[in-house]
């Protein structure tokens, strides 16, 4: 039976960060001063895999693999062949930030990596440079031309930042992947949490409006894309999809289908809470059997608010908000 929560939405996707540690600095996400983790609070691969064999018989089907980055840590082509073979799991995906794509492509291709989503906000070297702290933007370049040629779906997630100039030239060299790619590229609004408080995001209505304005006959495209919330477009022409994933200005809590898994265990049944689940403890508690773990899935699942909420409110008092850094909660 799959896991329904208060709001009668199938809950059948979970997002597991096996990392806080990240090789870029992006100013809105881990700037320089972060501490990360010591090893020892991280989840095993062994505590990953018994948590993902448990929310598989719940009804867990869609596993994406995120960070911090995700290939920083060894193994990682391991724990997706292992996932693979998990019953019940149907696709493993995985986030990154692509600088150590190329390195790994091997590995997660043989291991059955379903798709490969890559962050890159931008295709201008110095902004690249002055968002990220490094100079690696054309090596994630090569990673995505390489995951293209072994016919991994591929898509990019940027996030724009409204900083009163260049906006449109970012977006627009972005959408121009996907005239000649076989990609899909994905804005996503910038969230209120952790050092994103103090950006200001970009509604996606400005990026879409542009859209309409530039390119002849687009449409949005219905047909269904995987298990997240992206609203696609098509332009014709182009091989790949333009997408978004609006939290802010057209937030899709109804149909919100996830929980997500912390690299140091605690079950987040939403990103804007600080409330969750310890499964960490428990997996680490010789007395608890296989069943607490799934009972204690089920109830991070009975705790899914209706929505988000970003602003304190007198539903969602400032102390119930969640105050990490997004490396720290996983991407």
């Amino acid at each position: 039976m799959p896991m329904i929560d208060p709001f009668n939405r199938t809950i059948d996707y979970m997002r597991i960060s096996i990392t806080d540690r990240c090789n870029l600095r992006c100013v809105y996400c881990m700037p320089q001063k972060f501490r990360s983790l010591p090893e020892t609070d991280i989840l095993s691969y062994e505590e990953i895999l018994r948590v993902c064999t448990e929310a598989a018989s719940l009804g867990i089907h869609f596993i994406k693999i995120t960070g911090g980055e995700p290939l920083l840590r060894e193994g990682v082509s391991d724990l997706v062949r292992q996932l693979k073979h998990t019953p019940g799991i149907r696709k493993v995906s995985l986030t990154t930030n692509g600088v150590l794509l190329s390195r790994y492509l091997d590995a997660l291709c043989a291991a059955g990596i379903d798709g490969i989503t890559i962050s890159l906000d931008s295709l201008d070297a110095e902004r690249f440079r002055l968002t990220t702290g490094y100079n690696s933007l054309d090596t994630i370049i090569q990673g995505i031309h390489e995951s293209l040629s072994r016919t991994i779906k591929v898509k990019i997630n940027a996030v724009l930042m409204d900083n009163g100039g260049g906006l449109q030239s970012q977006w627009r060299d972005l959408v121009e992947l996907a005239r000649a790619l076989p990609l899909d590229v994905r804005f996503i609004e910038m969230m209120p949490i952790g050092y994103g408080r103090i950006f200001k995001a970009v509604a996606h209505d400005r990026i879409l409006q542009g859209l309409h304005e530039t390119y002849a006959g687009i449409r949005e495209d219905r047909a269904s894309r995987g298990a997240g919330p992206a609203v696609y477009y098509r332009i014709p022409g182009f091989k790949g999809a333009i997408g978004f994933i609006s939290a802010l200005s057209h937030r899709f809590c109804r149909t919100c289908n996830r929980i997500r898994l912390t690299a140091e265990g605690m079950v987040k049944p939403c990103l804007c809470y600080a409330s969750g689940i310890d499964l960490k403890a428990i997996l680490r508690d010789p007395a608890k059997t296989n069943e607490a773990v799934c009972q204690a899935l089920k109830e991070a699942v009975a705790m899914k608010p209706a929505a988000h909420c970003f602003i304190p409110s007198p539903q969602a008092p400032e102390g119930s908000l969640e105050k990490r850094a997004m490396v720290a909660i996983g991407g």
